[in-house]
């Protein structure tokens, strides 16, 4: 019974991965570049941001966390006022920073 449990609940974490993380209005319209693609830019700052990576003895999946983070930095740029994420490094699992930048 315990198995089956944990199986939906894992099933349940993976399928919900988007929904976990609210989009503020624009964030659909914030790109992600390579820093090689901001040289023209104004940065607007650095964002360490952290997500949910597991619950109890299931983690989930890296496609999911780093959806969420993305998600997240989006929506960071847009309450800077950015319009353009640069993907940093990856401080453990869970956890990304970017950058915002102003590009247009």
């Amino acid at each position: 019974m315990n198995t089956l449990a944990l199986g939906l609940l894992a099933a349940g974490l993976s399928g919900c991965a988007s929904s976990m993380i609210g989009e503020r209005v624009g964030a659909d319209q914030v790109v992600l570049a390579k820093d090689t693609e901001v040289a023209k830019c104004k940065s607007l700052g650095r964002s360490t941001l952290s997500v949910l990576s597991s619950l109890g003895p299931i983690t989930r999946s890296a496609e999911a966390v780093e959806e969420n983070l993305l998600q997240m930095a989006r929506n960071e740029a847009i309450d800077k006022g950015g319009d353009t994420v640069v993907k940093g490094n990856s401080l453990e699992y869970g956890k990304r920073s970017y950058e915002v930048f102003k590009c247009k």
